[in-house]
């Protein structure tokens, strides 16, 4: 038999097919039963299919990570990009809050437990960050077509053309870190944050608005800002081999639409992902943003900060502890914004999530990291991890994910009181 995780897998993509579709649109109750039973059909079909093939060639599915981690695998958006639900970051601890030896034990640990995606960036650490991460990868001597390597350029040096999204140093700055990572290519480059430096080609775009109250068709003019340097630059470094695929961090829904618009305008390689900041107390762009551009234009949502730099922990509900990240050097705005009267509130919500976590089992962090992973339009939350007995306390939110009834979300959002709304909720 194949594991939950595979036939999970199948289930999602044909799901989101269905959605793409707009086949997942509510069935007639006459209809329901008949409409899942083809749906069960399809998946038992590709599951004997893939026993088939498996069988053929003399393969079995538990030599598999997947089977053998329980790790969960999905696409990266619409790309064929297959990434582990949770990924590793580097800010802040390597080369940094850590030392190597417990960066490379946290590598090692992550990468044994299913975990394929490790992110960083050129201005981690000055690009010790990326240092780090070449010199474990290279010394443990993984083959490089099971790992995602991902980091993003902005900030690479003092030097006025050493940072931006400029053609010339995206070029630049991507081989500055392979050298780093010691990398032939990484398998996504992200731009990390909009540049208002680069020179951005201005057009005319008329939106046509029909007004009902008289019928008459309104014309509005809307002044675009459209990114193709930065687009074509990242075009270049793909069809040189450097990266496979491109992604955006902090970028707006707009700035988005406009570089996948530039892509197709002018036969370049649109980006496949944004990488968003989402927690329990921050929400509305994965929750409400970026479905629609992922359902539009296929982007997908990396996102980072599931305990929103440590606040969901639990370790600030008394103050700021000495050696956690607010009490660090150029920390100084995550310990303001802790000790602030919006930070007693959100101790106080955490109390009563705690509550929660207990009686589901688990901790206050696996609850959060779950909380994350059970929104489908997440591809994979990235964790951040300073010892290796907080890395396998995050990696078990995979286990507390099927315990995420609507009946515990609903209390949960109940707690939060900030669940963001589309204008589809509105009107429904």
């Amino acid at each position: 038999m194949l594991s939950m995780s595979y036939s999970e897998s199948i289930r999602s993509g044909i799901s989101r097919y269905h959605s793409d579709q707009g086949l997942n649109q509510p069935p007639r109750p006459a209809d329901q039963a008949e409409l899942q039973r083809l749906r069960e059909q399809r998946v038992a079909a590709q599951i004997k299919n893939m026993e088939d093939f498996l069988k053929m060639n003399g393969l079995a599915l538990e030599e598999c990570v997947s089977y053998q981690t329980g790790m969960k695998y999905r696409n990266l958006g619409k790309s064929g990009l297959r990434v582990s639900c949770l990924g590793l970051g580097t800010w802040v601890t390597f080369g940094g809050q850590i030392t190597d030896e417990m960066a490379e034990q946290l590598l090692t640990l992550a990468y044994e437990n299913g975990i394929n995606l490790f992110d960083t960036a050129e201005v981690y650490a000055a690009g010790k960050a990326e240092v780090v991460l070449g010199n474990i990868i290279k010394k443990k001597g993984w083959r490089r077509s099971s790992l995602v390597i991902t980091t993003k350029i902005f900030w690479g040096g003092k030097a006025e053309t050493e940072r931006g999204l400029s053609r010339k140093h995206i070029i630049e700055g991507l081989k500055a870190s392979l050298e780093r990572l010691q990398l032939e290519y990484v398998d996504v480059v992200f731009a990390n944050r909009p540049d208002p430096n680069t020179p951005m080609e201005e057009r005319l775009l008329y939106t046509t608005y029909d007004v009902m109250e008289n019928n008459n068709d309104v014309f509005t003019v809307l002044r675009v800002f459209v990114f193709t340097e930065t687009v074509r630059a990242m075009t270049h470094v793909i069809n040189q081999g450097m990266a496979m695929y491109w992604g955006t961090s902090r970028w707006s829904p707009m700035e988005i639409m406009e570089a996948y618009s530039v892509a197709r305008q002018f036969n370049q390689i649109p980006p496949i992902c944004e990488q968003a900041e989402y927690h329990m107390f921050q929400r509305e762009k994965v929750e409400v943003q970026l479905p629609e551009l992922f359902h539009k234009i296929g982007v997908g949502a990396m996102t980072w900060s599931p305990l929103a730099c440590g606040i969901i922990s639990g370790k600030y509900d008394s103050g700021v502890p000495a050696y956690s990240r607010a009490s660090l050097k150029g920390y100084q705005w995550l310990k303001d914004k802790i000790l602030s009267e919006e930070g007693r509130r959100q101790q106080a919500k955490l109390k009563e999530l705690q509550a929660i976590a207990e009686r589901l089992g688990c901790t206050l962090p696996q609850l959060a990291i779950a909380w994350c992973l059970r929104n489908e339009g997440v591809s994979s939350v990235l964790l951040g991890a300073s010892n290796t007995d907080q890395l396998m306390e995050n990696i078990g939110a995979i286990q507390v994910l099927p315990k995420l009834s609507s009946s515990i979300t609903h209390e949960v959002d109940s707690i939060l009181g900030n669940k963001p709304y589309s204008k589809k909720d509105y009107r429904s």
